[in-house]
């Protein structure tokens, strides 16, 4: 069962950040179904939040998607080479988005090695957002796509973890953002093999 809109909705992108911690993410790409279970993620809180694309209400070519309501993919290119997927939550306007950094994978596992040119199988095969994406066959072209859609979509599968299993603690590669660079506003499972580093 896909989440239901009303859940890409609230505007807590922190609390919501960590619940997407075990809900499972899924594609299908050129009629081949991939996926897994989120096992780490990043809140970026929109325009107060210096980390964040659309920090100041910058509403841009690239950021207009954040700024659209809730329930929809926002996909950027990373430094000209890894492209990145984010879920966009609240209301219009409200241009609030999360990171999904890792997962777990669980279907389709075969032609997510041939995505990632890994003919043995190994934990960096989604570990990283750039990762995740090239994996799952997600790109620029499904960017704003919805989350309803069979193109993109996610479930909650009944997958949950202890409070003391999931750490919070600064994002990575946020440096530029200052005092918000320390934020704790990246979640991930302790101990999973496929958090991107550190995972101490």
């Amino acid at each position: 069962m896909k989440l239901p809109e009303s859940y890409y909705l609230g505007d807590d992108v922190v609390a919501i950040s960590k619940d997407l911690i075990g809900k499972y993410l899924f594609t299908c790409i050129d009629d081949i179904i991939t996926g897994g279970y989120i096992v780490e993620t990043e809140a970026y809180n929109g325009a107060i939040d210096r980390a964040s694309h659309a920090y100041g209400n910058r509403n841009t070519q690239r950021t207009s998607v954040m700024f659209k309501q809730g329930g929809i993919g926002y996909v950027y290119l990373c430094y000209g080479i890894h492209e990145m997927f984010n879920i966009v939550i609240s209301v219009e306007g409200n241009p609030l988005a999360i990171l999904i950094r890792a997962i777990q994978p669980t279907d389709g596992i075969e032609a997510m090695q041939v995505r990632r040119n890994m003919p043995v199988l190994k934990p960096t095969i989604t570990k990283g957002p750039g990762s995740v994406a090239k994996a799952l066959g997600i790109s620029r072209k499904i960017n704003g796509f919805s989350l309803q859609s069979d193109t993109i979509w996610l479930e909650d599968r009944g997958l949950t973890f202890p409070d003391d299993q999931i750490v919070a603690g600064p994002r990575i590669g946020v440096a530029y953002a200052k005092e918000d660079a320390i934020l704790p506003y990246r979640f991930y499972v302790k101990g999973n093999i496929y958090v991107s580093k550190p995972n101490k």
